[in-house]
């Protein structure tokens, strides 16, 4: 019996063992629990973001799709007559002057 320390009697021993044991045990789960809690947390925000990615996919192929129809009518108005070129001259400076205004409006708008 000399590993035990003296004064006290191997269950004795063994009953401390046997809470420090149970101790970290508890301790483990705990540590377990929230673990297992910070992985579900991560599986739901990746779905919830792959949903968003989604949706931002969905979204731009309508973009998409609306830039590459006003691409052909633009291409198509280009191409016809004279008349035509001058009613693009005059719709490109309509937005040119409306881009300006609408700059000038957001810069007062922030000050």
């Amino acid at each position: 019996f000399s590993s035990f320390p003296p004064g006290q009697s191997p269950s004795a021993v063994e009953d401390v063992l046997d809470v420090e044991n149970k101790r970290m045990a508890d301790s483990l789960a705990n540590k377990v629990t929230r673990l297992k809690s910070l992985a579900l947390d991560i599986d739901k925000d990746a779905d919830e973001q792959n949903r968003y990615l989604d949706g931002m996919d969905s979204d731009f192929m309508s973009v998409t799709g609306l830039l590459t129809g006003s691409v052909k009518r633009f291409s198509t108005m280009t191409r016809s007559g004279r008349d035509n070129r001058k009613l693009l001259c005059y719709v490109s400076a309509g937005l040119i002057v409306v881009f300006f205004i609408l700059y000038y409006l957001v810069s007062k708008a922030g000050t």
